[in-house]
C-alpha cells in the first residue's frame, strides 16, 4: 500500500504560474547511470592505486591487452573516448613505461599503441583487482550478469541513436 507521502515524493511538481514542470532528479535514468559510474570508479580506486593506475588508464590497458597494437583511433572507439581525452591518458601511461606509441610504418598518419613489457607484466596483477571488486559488489553473480547484458544492450542502442543524429 502506498502512502500519501510516498505518492507525493514520486510525483513531478505541478505546473504553477506558467512554469514548466521539472522532473525530479531521482527519477532520471541519466542521473542513476552517472551516480553508478562514479560509485564504480570509487570501488576501483583502492584496488588500482597499488598498481599506479587510474580507472580510465585501467580500461585503456584492458583494451590494449585484448587488442595490441591498436591505433589511437581504434582504442578511442573501443573506450568511447575522443583523441583530446585519450592522448593525455596515453601520455601518462607512456611516462609510466606501461605503453609505447609509435607511427605506423604502413601509414605515418596513424599512431600505434601497445603495452611495454612492464605493461604486460601488470596484466598478471589484474586478477587481484577482479577478485577485490567481486568481494565489494553488492549483487549476486547472476544479478551482475543480467545487469551487464542490459547495460551492454542499452549502450549499443545509444550508440546507434547518437551515430544517426
Amino acid at each position: 500500500m502506498t502512502t500519501k507521502t510516498e505518492t507525493r515524493v514520486n510525483q513531478v511538481p505541478a505546473d504553477t504560474a506558467g512554469m514548466i514542470a521539472v522532473p525530479r532528479l531521482d527519477q532520471q535514468l541519466c542521473f542513476a547511470l552517472y551516480s553508478a559510474s562514479g560509485l564504480m570508479t570509487k570501488l576501483y580506486r583502492p584496488l588500482l592505486d597499488p598498481l599506479g593506475l587510474t580507472y580510465p588508464q585501467y580500461l585503456a590497458m584492458l583494451a590494449l591487452w585484448q587488442h595490441a597494437p591498436s591505433t589511437v583511433g581504434e582504442l578511442g572507439e573501443a573506450l568511447g573516448l575522443d583523441s583530446a581525452t585519450l592522448t593525455p591518458l596515453l601520455k601518462r601511461l607512456e611516462a609510466g613505461s606501461l605503453v609505447t606509441r609509435r607511427r605506423d610504418p604502413a601509414d605515418e598518419r596513424r599512431v600505434l599503441v601497445e603495452p611495454t613489457a612492464q605493461g604486460q607484466a601488470l596484466r598478471t596483477r589484474i586478477k587481484d583487482v577482479s577478485a577485490g571488486l567481486a568481494c565489494a559488489m553488492p549483487l549476486e553473480v547472476e544479478e551482475l550478469k543480467s545487469l551487464h547484458r542490459t547495460l551492454t544492450g542499452f549502450v549499443a542502442k545509444l550508440r546507434d541513436a547518437t551515430s544517426t543524429s
